[in-house]
């Protein structure tokens, strides 16, 4: 598999492709210094694969390398944070607790 993941920042989302054929999003609103993550989706075809993870690790990533904080809304997204606790801190300390974050 040929895995793409590329921010469209045009659309404000990251897309996911396999083999050039588009399998997922996370779509996001941008709120100053602050994304906020409104829904992931990934195409039934693709299912089960792990690319959810992967779309959602690569999102992460640039919005810390852009030194952006996150507002998980998107229930994936916010799961996501709460199994992989190096994410956390992208989520301002104030708004932790609505996400049930520490």
């Amino acid at each position: 598999m040929d895995i793409k993941i590329n921010a469209a920042a045009e659309r404000n989302r990251y897309e996911i492709t396999v083999d050039g054929k588009a399998a997922g999003f996370t779509q996001y609103e941008r709120r100053g210094e602050v994304i906020a993550f409104l829904h992931t989706e990934i195409d039934p075809e693709f299912s089960g694969k792990g690319l959810a993870g992967k779309l959602i690790r690569y999102a992460l990533d640039d919005v810390r390398d852009q030194e952006l904080s996150v507002l998980p809304l998107c229930p994936f997204v916010r799961a996501f944070i709460t199994k992989h606790e190096e994410y956390v801190d992208l989520v301002p300390a104030a708004d932790r607790p609505q996400f049930d974050l520490r």
